[in-house]
């Protein structure tokens, strides 16, 4: 089956419609990204065209080609320690001023860390978080640590849950030594093992929708998320987050991205070069 080229009234019609699934900003500018990720879908449901693929998604009821056009089109994008420098921040300064602040204040009940990576992917960087925690000088008995990983991509969760990676996806950046002490071998592939896995869960979540029953977070993690969407959901999605942080919790972006006229919510603090938010 030879793949149709597709045409500036396709590409308005399926940004218009997956910006109502995801909040994803698709225009004419990114029509080779609808050829790339939707191209492979033409072929896995026969169809001749992007505006054939486009209604056969509004007449499916059971809502899986919408689902497969959301897995295609969202950015998986990730790697284990992406970026470096925010697990810097949190070895050095964050997970340790967190640790001295609740040490000593909770009465006998154990301090609740809570962390949140709230576009997860196929989940390198929640167990980078966990890796994080696991190599800190800490009696995490005293302790109830979680790692929250959300995301809208039903294909990444599934990853993320399981736990298994390839060898591609080792190589970008892990260690031999943490290879060696938190995956096992599986066939050709690596499984995350039980101590990282304890500490984290997934759920999925559209960030555009309501964050109901996910409480407080110490850390959130939002980087690289929100270039995709509009500046009015920007602004929406980050007062949003705002609520759900603890009044000493830090806020983490990406390192091109900034809140500067997005919201007054929070302040910019940096350390050691690296930028992070707290509320204001």
């Amino acid at each position: 089956m030879t793949l149709a080229t597709i045409t500036p009234l396709e590409v308005d019609v399926l940004g218009r419609y997956i910006y109502g699934l995801c909040g994803i900003l698709v225009d004419q500018s990114k029509a080779y990204l609808l050829e790339s990720r939707l191209g492979p879908l033409l072929v896995e449901f026969q169809c001749h065209s992007y505006c054939e693929l486009y209604a056969r998604a509004q007449s499916d009821t059971s809502r899986h080609i919408s689902q497969r056009i959301i897995d295609a089109i969202s950015t998986k994008e990730t790697s284990f320690f992406r970026d470096q420098t925010p697990f810097d921040l949190l070895k050095v300064k964050l997970l340790p001023d967190y640790f001295d602040r609740v040490r000593g204040t909770a009465n006998g009940i154990a301090p609740h860390l809570n962390l949140w990576s709230t576009a997860c992917s196929t989940g390198q960087e929640v167990y980078s978080l966990a890796m994080t925690l696991k190599e800190l000088p800490i009696d995490f008995g005293h302790y109830r640590i979680t790692i929250l990983g959300t995301d809208i991509s039903d294909m990444a969760l599934a990853q993320a849950s399981y736990g298994f990676y390839n060898k591609v996806e080792m190589a970008r950046g892990l260690s031999p030594d943490r290879i060696a002490r938190y995956f096992q071998a599986v066939s050709s592939r690596w499984r995350v093992k039980d101590e990282l896995r304890a500490l984290v869960s997934f759920r999925k979540l559209n960030l555009l929708e309501s964050f109901a029953g996910l409480g407080t977070f110490d850390i959130i993690f939002c980087r690289n998320v929100a270039i995709y969407f509009s500046r009015p959901d920007r602004t929406r999605l980050f007062e949003r987050l705002a609520k759900h942080l603890r009044p000493a919790g830090a806020l983490l972006i990406g390192a091109t991205e900034s809140l500067q006229g997005i919201t007054t919510r929070y302040i910019r603090q940096v350390y050691h070069n690296t930028a992070f938010y707290q509320l204001r």
